[in-house]
């Protein structure tokens, strides 16, 4: 497979979570990276953009050698780097697409400029195979507001009506002691939801980058998408699990992402 998407420096989130779910899966992992982000597990401190030709030169290096059978998403930071992505997911270059649409760190840094979300919204979302917002994402792509699980099919069905080929909208950032993470394929009509408890940590930095890594890797190896996200899910929650009472830092730190090798 291979991750677009930004390095953070503490490893815990970015092209570094990406790198190490998809081991935890078995896949080898290429990468392209967008941004370099100076960070910690408090904060993060400075964001360096790389140009859109040095992203465009990455990955036409990587697909023009490596058979990718899988692509991820991250963070894209600004509309030009986006629209070399978009440009080469168009051309049909980026199979499996899953599109991670990082805006906000966990620590509540913007990570997406403001006039960027349009053209993520209107050229990447329909190239892709899956779409995996949390509940701020969700509710700045749609324009809606999500109080509660009652309102995931309304904003599912925004999403649809963007051309999106499939959703799996996170339930996170809800309250509750039990959510459930829903997958709506738009192809098939089918709706499937994930539940699990709440585990109660700190260290929950970089779960939606190593969410849709672990679903991309699981593509590449010829799962279907519904077998890729469960498959996952399992993953992320036992490594969620694992890292509890663990301390990587003053903040907020990784999941543990080695539980398969335990």
């Amino acid at each position: 497979m291979m991750t677009i998407a930004g390095s953070d420096s503490s490893a815990g989130a970015g092209i570094q979570a990406d790198i190490k779910s998809a081991f935890a899966a078995g896949v080898y992992c290429a990468t392209v990276i967008t941004a370099v982000t100076s960070q910690n597990t408090c904060s993060v401190r400075a964001v360096e953009v790389v140009s859109p030709e040095t992203v465009a030169s990455q990955t036409d290096a990587v697909l023009d050698d490596m058979n990718v059978t899988a692509v991820k998403c991250g963070m894209l930071p600004d509309r030009a780097v986006i629209e070399t992505v978009a440009d080469r997911a168009v051309a049909g270059r980026l199979p499996r697409l899953v599109v991670d649409p990082v805006m906000i760190s966990t620590s509540g840094s913007q990570l997406m400029a403001d006039d960027a979300i349009e053209t993520l919204i209107g050229r990447l979302l329909p190239c892709a195979a899956l779409v995996t917002p949390n509940i701020p994402e969700a509710c700045r792509i749609t324009g809606m507001e999500i109080r509660s699980e009652r309102d995931f099919d309304r904003s599912a069905e925004i999403f649809r009506k963007l051309g999106c080929k499939a959703l799996l909208l996170k339930a996170g950032h809800l309250t509750g002691d039990t959510l459930t993470d829903t997958l709506y394929d738009f192809d098939s009509g089918e709706v499937h939801g994930f539940r699990f408890e709440r585990i109660d940590t700190v260290n929950t930095h970089g779960t939606g980058c190593s969410l849709s890594a672990s679903i991309a890797a699981r593509l590449s190896q010829g799962l279907s998408l519904h077998d890729a996200v469960q498959g996952a899910e399992e993953f992320l929650h036992t490594a969620i699990r694992h890292g509890c009472g663990r301390v990587w830092g003053e903040g907020h730190g990784p999941v543990d992402h080695f539980v398969t090798m335990r």
